[in-house]
């Protein structure tokens, strides 16, 4: 019997959506000072352990196909075994977005679910390190993860954090290269650029970007973040006053640096022919977009990147400071020389870190349902990992299921 009748005959013979429960009961149940409590619990994990006992007992590879069926459901099982005949390899790191992805304002009330948290910390107990992937600051990021993972996890060895897209990567544990510095290695104009926008733009800024944004706290990267709800027509509206603003300051500390006579025209040329929906923002904002930029111009601000987070962020960044890099940093500063990774985001910055493993055959992707059209095509025409928003279980049961499954005989 090959591998795909024993996962068939699994999967049609038990009762595996019952396993599964008892297993989510013991894993999640809270810790509860009460006799009736710890009873239940016991109760539960003795169901748990006989059922497992009569699948062991029962099909060949019976431990590795119980282990499968408590923690993935046929359809996550039978992709696992999909991505193991296409790949034939296991996840050795899993590189995962935060806001959006392992969380969602719509559905998780902006939490990691527990549930999520829980098969992370199996993932790196089996020695599968973690590398969170965000845009967000080090110290926020820092916080939210002791609190969902425990300080322990964090500073493991076992966990690395690529933060503000990449400006920098974060490894506890790793000695000399706990924390890297990367935009310590990009040149003068760039960081010089940088530098400028950062000291003037909330200072310069017109009263309704001044009144309506803040900067948040990064180390490199120029951030303004909207004053209202996320997503609102109030936030919609400044944010796009705001990203004309920062490329007019962009363009400026680019004229001073090069022999261009209108800088701030030719980086809203520049940016709004790179990105549609930069160009869609300067034409809300009434702004001027001339057809072409100035060639003097160009190779700087080739270096820079500019990214409209629509209702969300204005943010400007090193072109040579993305996730990718940043991914390549943190899996350097883990140990893992030959990455097999899974990829799991919703944005732009993360489809780079996609198309990196996608071309470097190292890795998979996976996407929320919500996510940029540009990432949902990548993760399409790969291998169609889709979640729902709220649901990075979905995907982390079914590497947990390829990972059991690789070392098993067809």
């Amino acid at each position: 019997m090959d591998l795909y009748d024993r996962l068939y005959e699994l999967y049609a013979e038990f009762d595996t959506e019952t396993l599964r429960a008892y297993r989510e009961f013991v894993d999640l149940f809270p810790p509860l000072d009460s006799r009736v409590a710890l009873d239940r619990w016991d109760e539960a994990n003795a169901a748990l352990a006989e059922r497992r006992a009569g699948i062991e007992a029962s099909v060949p590879d019976g431990d590795v196909l119980a282990s499968v069926a408590q923690r993935a459901d046929r359809e996550a099982a039978f992709t696992a075994l999909d991505l193991r005949g296409k790949y034939g390899r296991s996840v050795n790191a899993l590189v995962l977005d935060v806001d959006e992805t392992l969380r969602s304002a719509g559905d998780t009330d902006n939490e990691i679910p527990r549930k999520t948290l829980h098969l992370l910390t199996e993932f790196a107990e089996h020695d599968v390190p973690l590398v969170i992937c965000t845009g967000q600051t080090l110290e926020n990021v820092k916080g939210f993860l002791v609190q969902g993972l425990g300080n322990e996890l964090v500073h493991s060895g076992d966990v690395s954090v690529v933060y503000e897209a990449g400006a920098g990567v974060f490894t506890p544990g790793s000695g000399a290269d706990t924390k890297r510095l990367l935009y310590d290695d990009l040149d003068d104009d760039v960081r010089g650029v940088v530098d400028d926008v950062r000291s003037r733009v909330l200072r310069e800024a017109p009263e309704s970007v001044r009144r309506g944004c803040h900067l948040q706290g990064n180390e490199f990267n120029v951030t303004l973040k909207p004053n209202y709800e996320t997503g609102s027509d109030r936030a919609d509206e400044v944010i796009d006053e705001a990203m004309a603003h920062l490329l007019e300051l962009v363009g400026e500390a680019v004229a001073e640096r090069t022999d261009v006579a209108d800088g701030p025209a030719a980086a809203r040329a520049f940016f709004a022919d790179v990105d549609p929906e930069i160009e869609a923002s300067l034409k809300r904002a009434g702004a001027d977009v001339p057809a072409d930029s100035d060639a003097e111009a160009v190779p700087l601000l080739e270096r820079l990147a500019v990214a409209l987070y629509r209702a969300d962020a204005a943010e400007l960044a090193a072109h040579d400071l993305d996730k990718a890099a940043g991914v390549r940093a943190a899996l350097d500063a883990l140990g893992i020389e030959d990455p097999f990774v899974c990829v799991m985001g919703d944005s732009k910055s993360d489809l780079r870190v996609m198309e990196w493993a996608a071309e470097a055959n190292a890795g998979i992707a996976a996407a929320p349902a919500h996510s940029s059209d540009s990432v949902l095509e990548h993760v399409e025409a790969t291998d169609q990992l889709v979640f729902a928003p709220g649901g990075a279980d979905e995907i982390l049961r079914t590497v947990y299921a390829l990972n059991r499954l690789v070392g098993l005989d067809d």
